[in-house]
């Protein structure tokens, strides 16, 4: 019997990063825990970050994750928005490397198709389909619920990966 491994999704935002944690034992899920750090819009860019860093520690520090999901940064038209992403990108890199943690990155389109089978799908079809893969999961925000995908989208690719890696070992014998 193999050990579940557990997974840490985070999708990253100066205003709230969404988080959710999982368990694989290959194909099968289980939900652990979802939710948001927020951090105060009254407070300096610096502080802001500090506020995602400091939540993001207390997450992996009590719930333990061994392996992480980041989704990717999107470039949109508006420069300031899209650097202030990418910083709080970068915190969301940093509290899970910090942790030893590996780390994946996902494009956003790449969840959406993994979770909803479209990389078009909004974020009402990504809930919906995080609820049927995790009937436990309520995740309190479009943040937690999107992190949870994140998560998802690592399960099912770290899975397949293996898969392909046991084909070429087998073949190669």
């Amino acid at each position: 019997m193999r050990a579940a491994i557990r997974i840490v999704g985070i999708d990253p935002g100066l205003r709230q990063t969404g988080w959710g944690v999982i368990d694989t034992d290959g194909v099968k899920l289980s939900y652990v825990a979802c939710g948001t750090v927020a951090s105060d819009a009254d407070k300096s860019l610096g502080h802001r970050l500090r506020q995602l860093f400091d939540g993001l520690s207390e997450v992996l520090a009590e719930l333990a994750p061994v392996e992480a999901a980041v989704e990717q940064t999107f470039v949109n038209r508006d420069g300031s928005a899209t650097l202030k992403l990418g910083q709080a990108r970068g915190i969301a890199m940093l509290v899970p490397a910090l942790a030893g943690l590996t780390i994946a990155e996902y494009a956003p389109t790449a969840v959406k198709k993994t979770v909803v089978g479209a990389g078009r799908g909004d974020k009402d079809q990504v809930r919906a389909m995080v609820k049927c893969l995790l009937p436990r999961a309520a995740p309190d925000s479009a943040d937690a619920a999107d992190a949870l995908a994140i998560a998802i989208t690592h399960a099912h690719t770290r899975a397949w990966t293996k898969f392909e890696a046991s084909i070429m070992q087998a073949a190669a014998r």
